[in-house]
């Protein structure tokens, strides 16, 4: 389940509603729009109406899922904050009736619309300006103020662009034929966007629901701590694996915070460590969860959309650079618990390993399946999504005290209650993309975006990526993503940049949002578990992380990490990162297997970063001098616990 702390996540309407839904009415209501969403979704990715020998374009599925999340959105989301707990009134409910209608214009309309493109009538006009408002209300409440101010700024530039002077200058849009073209145009609302949303979407997150239910996510859980939880700062290293192992479920930073935190987070600060750096470790290695294959959360379908890729050639390029993200956090905990003196918990404390491989091995077979689904046999990723969960609903129907009949409901109805959020986020960046569309707003930024850089790719990479966090802490990864992927992405694209590896480095900034200060989701969740201070975590987080913000440069500048290149291109990539990254992270610690001087740290930062630079002659020397150093810290490490050791006799 996602949890709703900030704007930045897509918010689960049950966890903000208070006591709203409580009642009777408004609680049946939503159960009723949440099962029809999902039943809605269903068939339309199974096309299962073909069955019936009817035919539907895709834009009336979607105007009816738009019309429910409508519905359930004014019915389950407060006007404000502080009437969470107040009754559902009587604006709330015609409000509601007010978008289903919108909604269902555009199922029974939309045959006549296609054929009457560019007719403005009245009633066209009347109905997409309801909408509009009906989705700028929605985002309110449900992602705050900073989105629909955004949107705004987008409105009132494609009205009011031909005062404007220089190149962004323009013959501004009539406001009928905007608000038309917003509601009602498939290259806004209504195009690649909701296409994705409501099919690769919602069928892998009713996967990652039913999967969960099961209860695959605690499986992860005891198998990272049967794995790791008895080595030198083993409870860290949990969080560390528990963390990447769950986000192949959720793709959500706060949810892996809210699942494996409330585990982890305690352990590490009875073995230790101090609350803050408990707390800023799960941060860290939650953020990672949206970054690591294969599910990586609703950003990573759309990027797909957008490249014009399969889902699968995503999945590979994203998982070396996922892999030394959390290689890096692991090390980076390693060396702090050595540093600290800390110890492994006791194994009484643990679960055993083949207990636990014993009782989850069942787990493995739905993943195993979706694998062999996208990458074996080719399938779509929505239509491997749903095989892997009618498997996981027959694995867990062997277990009928955890997994029945009502689990399987509560799959349906709980995806279709978290795709109320994501559905009015699909709506807000529609319209953001249309209108970028509508002016061709996107190919002006990008040309003023390298004129800004000069022609210099490391200060374009840089910009795209401050504006990638920034954008990030004010609205959830998905729309920061949208807006750059169409904004930004050309210009990295026409620097030389390969698209996935320009589009993934947006990617990757965005999700590293979720841990940076002075907006960070992940952080005021973790603090909020381990009892701390959110901005002495966020501290304690960047400190930890500072390395793997270098993981998105690495893979622009050389695509060998993205699986681009020959077998032998892509290992030696990976091999040399590791020992840069490794290098670097001793360097920034301050500490092996004892204490490092200044002069060794100035030398094994400078071999680091020789080690990742793409260039073969540097390259190759940063890592031969990267493992001399290492070499001889750890030497010197030894020979100092000897002595002390030999003293102590």
């Amino acid at each position: 389940m996602t949890v709703s702390t900030s704007q930045n996540e897509i918010p689960d309407p049950e966890e903000i509603a208070g006591k709203r839904v409580d009642a009777p009415l408004p609680r049946l209501l939503v159960r009723i729009c949440s099962v029809g969403i999902s039943v809605v979704a269903l068939t339309y990715i199974l096309d299962l109406t073909y069955l019936f020998d009817i035919t539907f374009f895709q834009e009336q599925y979607f105007g009816l899922l738009y019309g429910l999340v409508f519905a359930a959105g004014f019915i389950s989301l407060p006007p404000l904050k502080r009437l969470k707990d107040a009754p559902v009134g009587i604006y709330d409910y015609v409000l509601a009736v007010i978008g289903l209608l919108a909604g269902a214009y555009l199922f029974f309309a939309w045959p006549t619309l296609v054929v009457q493109a560019g007719v403005l009538t009245p009633v066209r006009v009347a109905v997409s300006a309801v909408g509009l408002l009906l989705i700028l209300e929605l985002t309110r409440r449900a992602f705050g103020w900073p989105m629909v101010i955004l949107a705004l700024l987008f409105i009132a530039y494609a009205l009011f662009n031909f005062l404007l002077p220089g190149s962004f200058g323009g013959r501004g849009t009539p406001w009928r034929r905007l608000v038309a073209f917003v509601y009602t145009d498939t290259n806004s609302i209504l195009g690649i966007i909701s296409s994705v949303v409501f099919g690769m979407v919602f069928a892998f997150m009713l996967f990652g629901r039913a999967l969960f239910l099961a209860g695959g996510g605690g499986f992860f859980t005891d198998f990272s701590m049967a794995l790791m939880g008895n080595r030198r700062g083993g409870s860290a290293k949990v969080a560390v694996i528990a963390s990447s192992l769950f986000g192949t479920l959720s793709g959500s930073a706060s949810s892996n915070v809210v699942v494996t935190g409330s585990i982890t987070i305690p352990m590490m600060v009875r073995s230790g460590y101090r609350p803050a750096s408990a707390a800023a470790v799960e941060a860290v290695a939650s953020a990672g969860g949206g970054l690591m294959p294969p599910i990586m959360g609703a950003t990573a379908f759309i990027m797909a959309e957008f490249l014009a890729v399969p889902y699968r050639d995503v999945v590979l390029a994203a998982l070396l650079p996922a892999v030394l993200y959390f290689l890096t956090v692991f090390v980076q905990v390693d060396i702090e618990a050595g540093r600290l003196g800390l110890r492994g918990l006791d194994r009484s404390e643990l679960p055993r390993l083949m207990a636990v491989i014993k009782n989850g091995w069942p787990f493995i077979i739905p993943l195993g399946v979706l694998i062999y689904c996208l990458f074996f046999i080719f399938l779509s990723p929505s239509k491997s999504a749903l095989i892997a969960f009618a498997v996981v609903v027959g694995v867990g129907l062997m277990r009928p005290k955890i997994f029945g009949l009502r689990q399987i409901y509560d799959s349906i109805e709980n995806t279709g209650q978290l795709m109320i959020g994501m559905g009015i986020l699909a709506a807000i960046a529609g319209v953001i993309v249309g209108i970028i569309n509508l002016t061709g707003l996107g190919l002006l930024f990008s040309q003023e975006l390298l004129s800004l850089a000069g022609g210099a790719l490391f200060l374009l990479l840089v910009l795209t990526g401050i504006a990638s966090i920034i954008l990030g802490m004010s609205m959830p990864v998905t729309a920061s993503y949208v807006i750059l992927a169409v904004l930004a992405a050309p210009a990295i694209e026409n620097a030389g940049v390969p698209p996935i590896a320009a589009h993934l480095f947006i990617f990757y900034f965005a999700n590293l949002s979720f841990i940076t200060p002075p907006v960070c989701v992940a952080i005021f969740v973790a603090a909020t578990i381990a009892g701390s201070k959110p901005m002495e975590t966020a501290v304690e987080a960047m400190k930890l992380a500072v390395v793997a913000f270098i993981v998105p440069f690495v893979f622009v500048y050389d695509q060998a990490i993205l699986m681009e290149g020959t077998w032998f291109e892509i290992v030696v990539e990976l091999l040399t990162c590791v020992v840069g990254f490794i290098a670097l992270s001793v360097a920034l610690q301050g500490f092996f297997s004892a204490a490092v001087g200044n002069l060794l740290r100035l030398g094994l930062a400078a071999a680091g970063i020789a080690a990742i630079i793409p260039v073969i002659g540097i390259k190759l020397a940063g890592v031969a001098a990267a493992a001399a150093l290492l070499a001889l810290v750890y030497a010197l490490g030894r020979r100092a616990a000897d002595v002390s050791a030999a003293g102590q006799d």
